[in-house]
């Protein structure tokens, strides 16, 4: 069961609710579904019956308690319980896990993009000519179409040649530009009613993003890093925050976030080619003790919602490793041991562990960092 599913559910009860008359209020568009929180408990929460509660009239707690009657009769929930001010706490069986490992396998590295092409804004990015403003407008870029946006990035100056060559930094403009557009003749012109003209008018873009992140320290350089870890380097802290250059970046040990991603991937697909050498596949199915693991997965199309309306790639390299850590106690369980068989428990923990494999690929991708078979 994806969030995107489970935002469904939650607004099909608050339309129960109102249908029924215990609810006054007009049914929002979307119910933002997410991991729980500090306090939290289950697979996921949200926060509807507190987004709701002033317009009904009604304590967050007692719009949570109408929601919840209804969200019990779901069959795919084992349980529903009101936390705190009024979050409600949605726990899934095991089936609904399945469910999110079949989507993640079926949409590939494709999973938590937009699923209608270009279906969003036209944003043009500006971002000054310096190194790491450079690699945050060229991974915003990306991430901005995988949601369905119309990206034009302008650098204000030349961009170093080497950014391109070694970090893989494309700014280069293509396409028509944003802030004009075509416009057909609306009639001819009074002066004379026999000729027609083409004009070309201003035409604002729906968002206009300025990229300055705190700037590279002099004389630190990220190109003698490489592609991967200068890339990472300078996306991983928050914009605000300065970038550690050369930090430990290619250090292969369990301190260095990206080693830890890279590694996790790497792992998901030696544990594929071991599994096929002993005649398994991977089955979508219940596994226990991977609450952590699926609820970061199903949280991926929200982190990339949020790393392309809030501009912060950090967001998304942190949820990568989040993913990873929370990967990494399934995987020395997935195979059998000594002269045990392979199981239905064996082929979901092997599908989920691919389903994390196939997340960390996408997002590093987005981060236009490799991600690596073997490591």
């Amino acid at each position: 069961m994806t969030p995107a599913e489970l935002s469904r559910t939650v607004l099909h009860a608050v339309r129960r609710a109102v249908d029924e008359g215990e609810l006054s209020v007009t049914v929002p568009e979307r119910a933002v579904v997410a991991p729980p929180g500090p306090g939290g408990c289950g697979d996921y929460a949200t926060n509807i019956a507190l987004q709701l509660a002033r317009a009904a009239g009604r304590p967050p707690r007692d719009v949570a308690e109408i929601l919840r009657t209804r969200l019990l009769g779901e069959p795919r929930f084992t349980d529903v319980v009101v936390t705190g001010p009024g979050f409600l706490n949605l726990s899934l069986h095991g089936t609904a896990s399945a469910g999110l490992v079949e989507e993640i396998l079926r949409r590939g590295q494709w999973y938590g993009h937009a699923t209608t092409g270009f279906s969003g804004a036209a944003v043009r990015l500006r971002c000054p000519a310096e190194v790491r403003a450079v690699v945050v407008a060229d991974t915003l870029a990306r991430v901005l179409r995988s949601q369905g946006d119309f990206v034009r990035v302008e650098c204000e100056g030349r961009p170093a040649p080497e950014w391109e060559s070694v970090l893989g930094a494309d700014v280069t403009p293509r396409g028509p530009r944003i802030a004009d557009q075509d416009v057909t003749p609306r009639g001819p012109r009074i002066a004379d009613r026999h000729v027609t003209t083409t004009t070309r008018e201003p035409h604002i873009p729906d968002r206009d993003v300025t990229v300055r992140p705190v700037p590279v320290p002099a004389p630190a350089d990220p190109l003698p890093l490489g592609r991967d870890a200068g890339r990472w380097a300078l996306l991983y802290p928050a914009a605000h925050d300065r970038p550690k250059i050369p930090g430990d970046h290619l250090v292969q040990r369990e301190s260095n976030p990206l080693f830890r991603v890279r590694y996790a991937h790497a792992r998901t697909r030696a544990l594929l080619r071991n599994a096929a050498d002993l005649g398994f596949d991977p089955e979508p199915g219940p596994v226990s003790e991977a609450e952590a693991l699926v609820a970061a997965l199903g949280d991926h199309p929200r982190v990339l919602a949020a790393t392309a309306t809030q501009h912060t790639p950090d967001r998304l390299a942190r949820h990568l490793v989040t993913v990873a850590d929370a990967a990494m106690p399934l995987l020395p369980a997935v195979l059998p041991l000594g002269e045990e068989k392979p199981s239905a428990a064996h082929r979901a923990r092997l599908a989920l562990a691919e389903a994390a494999g196939t997340v960390l690929a996408g997002g590093l991708s987005l981060l236009g960092i490799d991600a690596p078979d073997h490591l």
